[in-house]
């Protein structure tokens, strides 16, 4: 049987509350897996594989990034970072969780697990708090080229001076996005690229936690974050001993059919890390871990994980 539990602690923004949730079974744990969020959604999209690993004896946690799930304190703040530095605060929200429950299960292996904006969010944690966890599990992620990014953020940065922090852009959205669902026409829906299976596209097309638009600052941040994380100086700050595990879908558009994915991994071999390792899923998606094959992708995440404990 596996039991959840909810707690908030607070974020280092100094005025919300981050909402978190643990799943634990009733075994003795035998290492942690933390877990990091994508953009436009919330821990507990996560149940099932939390269930999964927790019942063979993981302690899974997340928790909602800031303006996420029940990580925002006024309506107004949902798909809002900060007004300032928001990219950080999400990553030092990451640590805050990270060192509180390596400190309430002392001595286990820890791995943090992010996808897709959360594999932007646990590269910088790589980056930014080396030899901190055991293995870092990074979904569905992407490294666009620079130039691209620089574009896009100075974009944000035009939209933000003229509107400000907390405004909202249809088209940004649909720059960054709308491209996805190209490679899958004839559409069924807007979200085709999320997933195949059509149940998990349906749940995410009507679920108001995945359908709010973010602010051009989060936006902002986020390529910020992606420009960090691809240069090569900040890389070689990563622990080279601490292994990574790169997977994905073969057709997943955020990570550019896997070239983004390659781009992304081929830093880390780089920059020196010693145990790393890719995997593309033949006709996965962006979210490989709701695909319909998501058992062999779970199974292949722990295997990698038992492999390291």
């Amino acid at each position: 049987m596996v039991t959840c539990r909810e707690f908030f602690y607070p974020s280092v923004d100094g005025r919300t509350n981050i909402h978190t949730v643990v799943w634990q079974g009733e075994e003795a744990p035998r290492a942690v897996v933390q877990i990091a969020h994508g953009i436009c959604e919330y821990i507990e999209r996560y149940d099932h594989f939390a269930h999964w690993l927790a019942e063979r004896g993981f302690v899974v946690v997340g928790n909602d990034h800031l303006g996420h799930g029940e990580s925002w304190q006024e309506p107004e703040r949902m798909g809002l970072f900060s007004e300032t530095d928001g990219w950080n605060k999400v990553v030092q929200d990451v640590e805050r969780l990270q060192s509180r429950m390596a400190a309430e299960y002392p001595g286990l292996p820890y791995f943090l697990l992010g996808h897709s904006m959360g594999s932007f969010v646990a590269r910088t944690f790589l980056i930014q708090y080396p030899g901190r966890v055991t293995g870092a599990l990074i979904s569905g992620t992407a490294q666009q080229p620079d130039g691209l990014l620089k574009a896009g953020y100075a974009l944000c940065s035009l939209l933000i001076r003229l509107k400000g922090t907390d405004y909202r852009s249809s088209f940004m959205k649909s720059m960054l996005f709308g491209p996805y669902n190209k490679a899958f026409r004839p559409n069924r829906t807007e979200c085709d690229w999320v997933c195949s299976d059509t149940e998990v596209v349906d749940t995410y097309c009507q679920d108001p936690g995945c359908q709010f638009l973010p602010t051009v600052s989060l936006y902002q941040d986020m390529l910020g974050g992606l420009l960090f994380i691809g240069d090569r100086e900040n890389l070689t700050l990563m622990d080279k001993e601490t292994p990574a595990f790169f997977f994905a879908g073969a057709l997943d558009p955020v990570g550019e059919q896997g070239k983004g994915v390659e781009r992304a991994y081929q830093g880390f071999v780089q920059a020196g890390c010693t145990d790393v390792q890719c995997k593309l899923y033949p006709n996965g998606r962006h979210e490989v871990l709701n695909e319909v094959f998501k058992e062999q992708v779970w199974q292949d995440v722990l295997d990698w994980m038992e492999a390291r404990i």
